[in-house]
């Protein structure tokens, strides 16, 4: 059985639903189909983004996705408590889902498993084979050797309170909690007046994830906070790549090297927060743009986007080895703690990824929260594969079994 289309979308998240729907929009004539393997679009997954992120017309585009917005968000950290005036939004799954389903309908085939790609055509388990000018790869972050990599872990409860929760804002840090396994925080959004969100999250060297444990310090979390849970309605969970260096070229040049990639497979996210929304928007924009679309040139399109915001961004990257490589694993709080402190328009440039030279001197003068002779090392980005190579999954586990 074989079928025919303009593009094929291969998975269903957040940047290959953005950018079909942005497609559809603008292209209403071309055949689209958008395969994800799962139930729904999106998996189980709440995207978030500052309202700073994005430009007013962006803004307006992804209104109908989001699910709760607040005005205002809070961190928190032993040494002091903060409010940022500037507005907070998020998605969810089912947000993005109900949505996406309105505006390509038939075009979304769930359930969909695919085996094999490439620039024209695509194999699925139930023996299809969809051909397409233009074949798209958004299925997540592949394994790859060439970007050095920490990681962000998290697990996210979404609960329902025996009494009301009282918390206003979103807390997008409270890191007043123990540090484990890294920089830890926990991560809150009121939903209605007696559900939240709760996500334990870590800033961690390696991949390592004991769910189990996670839980039990959510529920020991909210205790503390005074809050009984009555019911667990939702869970999400998830391992964040928080990029310290890479090999773009390398990257960009692999076995399929002609076939367009978006998301996270694109590294098309913020290199410290993880957050992948503002650039799957961006992303988005720059497809529907497009008069035409065939394989070869979209990718080459996407691999020029991609590369130039990967050069814009060395200066996060250069941040991230300093958090993970100068600094202990116990002593990043103090660097987070110290970041907080700063001007409130220059944590807004920061979070949507356009710091100003000023304003990158700012967040590196002063005081040091890492000593001087563990931070200038990681001034290059070639020493950031040495690390990442002692903490791989593989590393890890070798060194456990040492212990």
């Amino acid at each position: 059985m074989s079928e025919s289309f303009d593009i094929i979308f291969v998975g269903g998240g957040l940047a290959n639903t953005f950018a079909a729907c942005r497609i559809a929009e603008r292209h209403p004539d071309l055949r689209l189909c958008v395969l994800e393997r799962g139930p729904r679009l999106g998996a189980e997954h709440t995207w978030s983004f500052h309202s700073t992120d994005l430009t007013p017309a962006q803004t307006r585009w992804i209104k109908p996705f989001v699910k709760y917005a607040w005005e205002r968000q809070e961190v928190r950290f032993p040494e002091f408590t903060r409010t940022l005036d500037v507005g907070y939004n998020s998605l969810t799954s089912q947000s993005l889902h109900d949505n996406a389903m309105e505006r390509l309908g038939s075009a979304v085939r769930l359930n969909a498993r695919v085996t094999t790609i490439n620039e024209k055509n695509v194999f699925t388990m139930a023996g299809e084979e969809l051909r397409a000018d233009c074949v798209i790869d958004g299925r997540g972050l592949a394994q790859s050797d060439d970007l050095a990599l920490g990681y962000q872990t998290f697990l996210g409860l979404e609960v329902r309170l025996e009494q009301s929760h009282g918390q206003e804002n979103p807390i997008i840090m409270d890191a007043t909690v123990d540090q484990l396994d890294g920089y830890r925080f926990v991560y809150t959004l009121p939903l209605s007046h007696d559900r939240i969100l709760i996500e334990d999250t870590y800033y961690n060297d390696t991949t390592s994830f004991d769910e189990a444990a996670i839980e039990a310090r959510i529920a020991e979390y909210a205790a503390s906070r005074g809050w009984t849970i009555a019911d667990i309605e939702r869970r999400e969970h998830g391992i964040l790549p928080i990029v310290l260096a890479g090999h773009m070229e390398r990257f960009w040049n692999p076995v399929y090297a002609s076939i367009p990639r978006t998301g996270l497979r694109a590294a098309l996210f913020h290199p410290v927060t993880g957050y992948s929304l503002p650039d799957a928007v961006r992303l988005a924009d720059l497809l529907a743009e497009q008069p035409s679309f065939e394989t070869a040139r979209t990718a080459a399109l996407i691999k020029d986007h991609s590369v130039r915001h990967w050069n814009a961004r060395a200066f996060y990257r250069l941040l991230n080895r300093m958090l993970f490589m100068a600094a202990s694993p116990r002593e990043r709080i103090t660097v987070l703690q110290r970041f907080y402190r700063l001007p409130q328009p220059l944590i807004q440039r920061f979070y949507a990824g356009q710091s100003t030279l000023r304003d990158q001197v700012r967040i590196l003068v002063g005081k040091p929260p890492v000593r001087i002779s563990k931070a200038l090392p990681c001034l290059r980005a070639d020493s950031a594969w040495t690390f990442a190579r002692q903490h791989t999954p593989q590393a890890a586990a070798e060194q456990d079994s040492a212990v």
